[in-house]
């Protein structure tokens, strides 16, 4: 029952971050991509950017920000991830960033915060693909 509810809270969170990222221009090419190593929760153009995006929601600040979740060894699964998805789609030489939606929804009230991180860390080396 629990991990249900936090998947629902978690979708409604990516809704929202999906939602706030079309209406600053990115144009999403998936949602929670899915490789052997992983998930990354949105990839999308901005502009001529190729964006990596991980959503990060909770109901209040109590345990912490949002992105503060996001520590080394999330960013280490993301590059791993990242590369995955370069390589398995014929992707190089293209400006990439990762960014952070950080989303605070009380769920008593519905209303919601939504805050974008642009360039919020580099890829974590060393992780290299040919």
């Amino acid at each position: 029952m629990k991990g249900e509810r936090n998947r629902d809270f978690g979708l409604r969170g990516e809704k929202l971050a999906v939602d706030y990222l079309n209406r600053q221009g990115y144009r999403i090419i998936e949602r929670n991509y899915r490789s052997p190593l992983g998930e990354i929760d949105i990839i999308a153009w901005d502009r001529d950017c190729l964006c990596f995006v991980e959503v990060k929601a909770r109901s209040d600040t109590a345990k912490g920000w949002p992105e503060e979740a996001v520590g080394r060894a999330k960013i280490r699964k993301i590059s791993q991830n990242v590369l995955y998805y370069l390589k398995s789609n014929a992707i190089e030489d293209c400006s990439m960033r990762f960014d952070v939606v950080a989303v605070i929804l009380d769920e008593a009230t519905g209303k919601s915060e939504v805050n974008l991180i642009k360039d919020a860390f580099e890829l974590a080396m060393p992780y290299f693909y040919e």
